[in-house]
């Protein structure tokens, strides 16, 4: 059911900006074959992935989750395939306010490396378990339990978990255009 909410959307995005697979594989960075895998639900893409597509398509990360109660548990169940990190989405894309927010649990120590997003998307993030290091450029921090602080997106950074489980609260800035 996951997989097919996500085949559907990402169809859907085709369809609506008129793009074929090829170009699409070109915007995000993701191959042609596994796109298409996604859209025949062959593949459920990693968390990594879909955060590729949606931000060479300029969408929200959410705007992939946003369909059943059922698609979100699972989702939270690390149904993408991503088996040291689970993400829930706390509040779903608000483009009216130009953001959304995730709780995120990484775990085994996990790194889990993000590319850029869109110009002048910024994360708020809050620690409420474990110890977070975050990868901003090429410089390392740790962030502990109930520490915050923000980071630029719009760039490629990172997470890992330093504590064997980590759990945080990302909320995603999108500037209003």
């Amino acid at each position: 059911m996951f997989a097919q909410s996500i085949a559907v959307h990402l169809k859907t995005l085709r369809k609506q900006k008129t793009l074929s697979l090829d170009k699409v594989a070109q915007l995000t960075g993701v191959s042609k074959a596994m796109l298409g895998q996604i859209e025949r639900q062959e593949s459920s893409p990693t968390i990594a992935t879909l955060w590729k597509i949606a931000t060479g398509l300029e969408v929200s990360f959410s705007s992939f989750l946003q369909n059943s109660q059922e698609d979100k548990a699972s989702l939270s169940k690390g149904a993408i395939h991503d088996p040291n990190m689970q993400a829930s989405t706390l509040f779903p894309f608000d483009a009216q306010k130009g953001f959304e927010v995730f709780e995120i649990t990484l775990s085994s120590f996990h790194q889990q490396y993000s590319t850029a997003h869109l110009k002048g998307v910024t994360e708020h993030i809050h620690v409420l378990e474990g110890r977070l290091a975050i990868l901003e450029g090429e410089k390392w921090r740790d962030v502990e339990i109930g520490q915050q602080c923000v980071i630029n997106a719009d760039q490629p950074h990172g997470y890992q978990d330093k504590a064997g489980k980590t759990r945080f609260i990302a909320i995603i800035h999108y500037p209003l255009i």
